[in-house]
């Protein structure tokens, strides 16, 4: 009997899947269990194990693929299971401690494989066995995001060889390129030099300078990155997106973290950073302008008494929005161990559809990679974002005299069709009130 390996449900909004890999290859044993493929969605990648133990029969559904929920990308052959365990037994007894281990810790990210071979099938060969019986394929980390893992099998890259700079050690596609250019350096640096190698470099006449290089390369969008172009298009064409912007001098909040932020750490174990600052802020400019906190729903406006404040994250995998929920429950230690605690969910690619649902209003730091000014692009259905630059010291006037002070421009976009220019500009001058008198927080919201 054939046991039909389906894709699962995938979470709220979610109705498509690439595959990202297949970990088995037809003929291969599985146990009950067993991580079989691994799903790349708009928002998370996830991982389908086999539902009973047999022989994989049948790969349906080939990498790069696109599934919906309920398609089949395989069959496992139940009857193929007693054969598929004697040779277990005898010829591949290599291969069974990292199936058991696998079958034990269900959630365990799957282990990507050097493949320097260069026959068709060496790509998805097991790194236990061969047809020599000789293991010749060393294992790579356990952490490697499946985007690394692809590109480090598309260049022949020994994984075991490349440091790791995500959290835990995790193997990002950063750190592949980086490890493919120093290689490159490396090999160009260790040839001999020898009289053609003179030749070749002396200047040469103008006539035979050779052509530059101008090779193309194309490749395959990811799932995430083609979901994050239709919808930040969908965002431009369907919204009427304004923005405004203001500037705040965060001299204040900046000397409260260089006195504060040592027992800060101490008591709570997290730095005092200026997200908290920021998300305290916004909730209470939320609460002064209720439209910035909807969203539309047809013909009526959706008012949200709950501030779930999604937080813009960059990934080497593309951006995602995961949420504080409820942050106007939460201290400001709270706040930032929430924020800690879904930046390393997001770098380890271990982020949930319930870390990504909802939101009310988007806070984006562009200030992190050296952004002085940006416009920041709405999130659907919510009508607001509001984007965050980097801290620049510029001189200001202040009491009639010129002084210098660490300033920050800050932007607002938001839909039109329910927010008024009136409500942006004075939601801006509300946060810039809180962050340049902090002790305005708690007493004026």
């Amino acid at each position: 009997m054939a046991i039909e390996i389906t894709v699962p449900e995938l979470g709220e909004s979610v109705l498509e899947a690439t595959v990202s890999r297949w970990l088995k290859k037809e003929g291969d044993f599985v146990n009950v269990g067993e991580v079989l493929v691994e799903l790349e969605t708009d928002k998370v990648n996830l991982e389908v194990g086999a539902k009973g133990a047999g022989v994989l029969q049948k790969i349906e559904a080939t990498e790069g693929a696109d599934v919906k929920v309920g398609d089949v990308l395989g069959r496992i052959d139940e009857k193929g299971g007693d054969q598929g365990a004697e040779q277990k037994g005898s010829g591949e007894k290599a291969s069974s401690a990292p199936a058991e281990a696998r079958q034990a810790e269900p959630n365990r990210e799957p282990v990507a494989v050097e493949t320097k071979q260069t026959e068709p099938q060496a790509e998805k060969e097991a790194p236990s066995t061969r047809n020599d019986g000789q293991q010749s394929e060393r294992q790579a980390p356990a952490q490697i995001s499946p985007v690394a893992a692809r590109l480090a099998r598309d260049r022949n890259v020994d994984i075991s060889k490349v440091a790791g700079t995500g959290t835990e050690g995790r193997v990002t596609k950063s750190d592949v390129e980086l490890y493919l250019q120093r290689q490159e350096t490396t090999q160009a640096s260790e040839k001999p030099v020898t009289a053609e190698k003179i030749a070749e470099t002396a200047p040469q006449p103008a006539a035979e300078t050779p052509a530059p290089d101008r090779r193309e390369e194309r490749v395959r969008m990811s799932r995430r990155r083609r979901t994050i172009a239709q919808r930040l298009l969908e965002a431009s064409q369907s919204t009427a997106m304004l923005t405004t912007f203001n500037e705040i001098d965060m001299s204040a909040v900046m000397d409260i973290r260089k006195r504060h932020n040592e027992e800060f750490q101490k008591r709570y174990g997290v730095k005092l950073g200026f997200m908290s600052f920021f998300v305290k802020a916004s909730i209470g400019a939320l609460r002064a302008f209720p439209p910035i906190n909807a969203e539309i729903a047809g013909e009526e406006i959706v008012f949200k008494h709950y501030y779930d404040i999604g937080m813009a994250v960059g990934s080497s995998e593309g951006l995602v929005v995961p949420v504080v929920r409820d942050a106007d429950r939460l201290s400001f230690a709270e706040i930032e161990q929430r924020i800690k605690d879904l930046v390393a969910k997001t770098e380890a690619g271990k982020l949930s559809i319930e870390d990504l649902r909802g939101g009310t209003f988007t806070i984006t730091n562009g200030g992190v990679f050296g952004s002085l000014l940006s416009t920041p692009i709405l999130n659907p259905p919510q009508v607001g974002i509001l984007g965050l630059h980097k801290i620049e010291e510029r001189p200001v006037a202040l009491n009639g005299q010129v002084v210098i002070r660490p300033m920050m421009y800050v932007a607002l976009s938001y839909d039109h069709r329910i927010v008024d220019g009136r409500e942006a500009v004075q939601f801006l001058v509300h946060i810039k009130q809180a962050l340049e008198d902090p002790a305005w927080m708690l007493v004026g919201g």
